[in-house]
């Protein structure tokens, strides 16, 4: 490892030179299941055929023009999110937090169009992660990720998750938006209940607030369908997705509909490399395998086979998990109070599967989306042989 790199990752001292869809292989020629996925990024596995050759036969024409002139790669995957989703206009940039910058900076737009300028708080709920900005940060709330970078950016009221009345009672006049992930993945793989996701649009709606969603990590198939909310059967009015939008390429995205974005005119917002030809070239590239007639039922189907061997293997290590939660190809295995999650995640790695820690102690499951069901038996038996070893 080099010493010119900022020590700001604890890196693990692996190196990996090849992918091969679910797969990794280290400079050492060893093989690894990934069930990391880069945090539910390369979600349609590595070196994936059609996003390689779309990204090949891009990088031949043109990477970068920068929004001063039309981008058709960029026009048509904004069509594209368009009618798969609620939304009616897209913003593209390069990141999960600078789409949480663009969503929320488009909620101040939209009250100030409207003439209330003092709207401009936004609540957001415990153990939320929406990047590491200092505004995102802020929006947080932890402890963890504030400390050293005091004073916070005063604009964020935070109230429990899965709870409104804490969020009615927040609500004030200077109250502009509510922000949640429909599943926290970072504050440890803990899913929204259903019907708190329907009460927060109904409360919204009540109190004339945008409901803004942050799907950077839920989104894009990871839970079985194209974004986790659908299962709510409720739409936001703005959304963040980034990770998965790129299959590993870096893209992010603010959707929304045309009535909260209709503040976002010409001058208020821009980024230099966001919708660029090569990363929306391989967006749509990405949306071609997700949109294709079975593939998210295909998603789903192996998500509840993972899930049921999983409730069935965790009784027979009661000492090493607590509890297996999650929705979707997005699973925690939350371990007892006396077990670490980073010592189970080192085991697993051991037997080559590669995990992501998250908060609560939990260790995150997030397979590629094209895993199939031997991979499922596969990653199922090095977890049993792991938590033997953590137990032993």
């Amino acid at each position: 490892m080099t010493d010119a790199l900022m020590p700001t990752y604890n890196r693990v001292d692996l190196s990996f030179e090849a992918g091969e869809g679910p797969y990794l292989i280290t400079d050492q020629g060893d093989r690894y299941l990934d069930f990391a996925s880069g945090i539910a990024t390369t979600n349609l596995g590595h070196a994936h055929p059609h996003l390689v050759q779309a990204l090949q036969a891009q990088a031949g024409r043109v990477w970068h023009v920068s929004n001063l002139w039309r981008i058709q790669e960029s026009e048509r995957l904004a069509s594209r999110l368009a009618a798969a989703t609620f939304a009616d206009q897209v913003f593209f940039c390069n990141s999960g937090v600078e789409a949480f910058e663009a969503a929320i900076k488009l909620v101040r737009k939209y009250h100030d169009d409207n003439g209330q300028p003092g709207r401009y708080r936004v609540i957001t709920v415990d153990g939320a992660f929406h990047g590491r900005s200092l505004n995102a940060i802020s929006a947080a709330g932890s402890e963890k990720l504030l400390k050293g970078f005091a004073p916070q950016v005063d604009a964020f009221d935070h109230v429990g998750f899965n709870n409104t009345n804490e969020l009615v009672n927040a609500i004030t006049d200077e109250t502009a938006a509510i922000l949640v992930e429909p599943v926290q993945g970072d504050g440890g793989i803990r899913p929204a209940d259903l019907e708190y996701l329907k009460a927060l649009r109904r409360i919204a709606d009540e109190h004339g607030l945008l409901l803004v969603l942050d799907e950077i990590q839920c989104g894009m198939g990871r839970t079985g369908k194209l974004f986790a909310h659908e299962w709510a059967g409720i739409a936001p009015d703005v959304m963040m997705s980034a990770k998965g939008l790129g299959g590993g390429m870096p893209i992010g995205a603010c959707l929304a509909t045309a009535e909260a974005a209709k503040g976002m005119t010409a001058g208020t917002h821009g980024s230099t490399f966001g919708g660029n030809p090569l990363a929306t070239a391989v967006g749509n590239a990405v949306l071609d395998v997700m949109l294709a007639p079975g593939f998210l039922d295909g998603v789903d189907r192996v998500a509840r086979d993972l899930w049921h061997r999983l409730q069935e293997l965790a009784p027979r290590h009661a000492s090493v998990i607590q509890e297996i939660r999650g929705a979707g190809l997005m699973l925690g295995i939350r371990c007892r109070d006396q077990v670490a999650n980073t010592d189970l995640g080192a085991a697993l790695r051991g037997h080559g599967l590669l995990t992501v820690p998250a908060a609560d102690n939990v260790v995150r499951l997030l397979p590629p989306l094209v895993i199939d069901d031997s991979q499922v038996r596969e990653a199922v038996d090095m977890i049993d042989a792991g938590c033997r070893q953590v137990a032993a």
